[in-house]
């Protein structure tokens, strides 16, 4: 039985109590350190693959708002089709796309976040896409690009490995990695960042949910992972940056 004192612990984080006990002139915002920037800095010379653009996909959004809530399912059925590269743009645009850039550190997106920090990243572990190589990716929303990660011949082998085996993962087309940064959101909240972190990662795979439903594809949100396994599969620090969230994507 898990005692009180942690159950007590950790609705206390659900709750919006400590904000009340934060002096938001003392973050960083607050003593004017400039914000972060809107994406994770890139090595300009990485290799870096332009996607459709909102406009030029075909045959999709044909599905209309109210079908797509209606018939929104956790899907773990996934065929052996491939997805396409305007359906991979739709869907990456659909959870964290840019609508209107306001600054370095500040962005409006397709999903909405607190005081529009965005601390979030996405990874794409692609095996199954039309004109990609089987590798890890991640998505560059300023520029609407994919950039490459690195190649793994393995990818579904580790996805099962860091996800307690967990078999229609290994199924899907591309897997979605959401990572926080959580710097983004602690410049302007401090110690209320972390709760809203949880907030948008929510936000951000309802939206997959629905672009999924849109394109005659499903998805299935996953919390239960391996956290160091995750992490070093994106080969990420696991302190300032680390996976918080998945969701496999497939035709169904």
């Amino acid at each position: 039985m898990v005692q009180e004192s942690a159950i007590d612990k950790c609705r206390y984080f659900l709750k919006d109590t400590v904000r009340r006990t934060i002096d938001f002139s003392r973050t960083d915002q607050g003593r004017g350190v400039p914000p972060p920037p809107v994406e994770k800095p890139f090595d300009a010379s990485a290799t870096r693959l332009k996607l459709p653009a909102p406009g030029q996909w075909h045959g999709i959004g044909s599905v209309d708002l109210a079908s797509a809530i209606r018939n929104r399912r956790s899907r773990r059925g996934f065929s052996n089709e491939s997805l396409t590269l305007d359906e991979l743009s739709f869907l990456l645009w659909a959870t964290q796309g840019i609508s209107e850039r306001i600054d370095r550190g500040t962005a409006l997106r397709t999903v909405p976040s607190a005081g529009a920090r965005h601390a979030l990243e996405t990874y794409s572990a692609v095996v199954n896409v039309q004109g990609l190589d089987q590798a890890v990716y991640r998505y560059l929303p300023v520029e609407h690009e994919l950039l490459l990660e690195f190649p793994e011949s393995d990818l579904r082998g580790k996805l099962l490995h860091a996800t307690f085996g967990q078999a229609f993962l290994a199924k899907a087309a591309v897997t979605f990695v959401w990572t926080t940064l959580p710097y983004r959101m602690e410049w302007r909240y401090g110690l209320s960042a972390h709760k809203v972190i949880a907030i948008d990662a929510g936000h951000v795979c309802q939206n997959l949910y629905l672009a999924c439903e849109a394109i005659g594809a499903g998805t299935c949100a996953v919390g239960a992972y391996h956290q160091e396994l995750m992490d070093q599969l994106l080969r990420i620090d696991g302190k300032d940056e680390f996976a918080i969230y998945l969701a496999p994507v497939g035709k169904v």
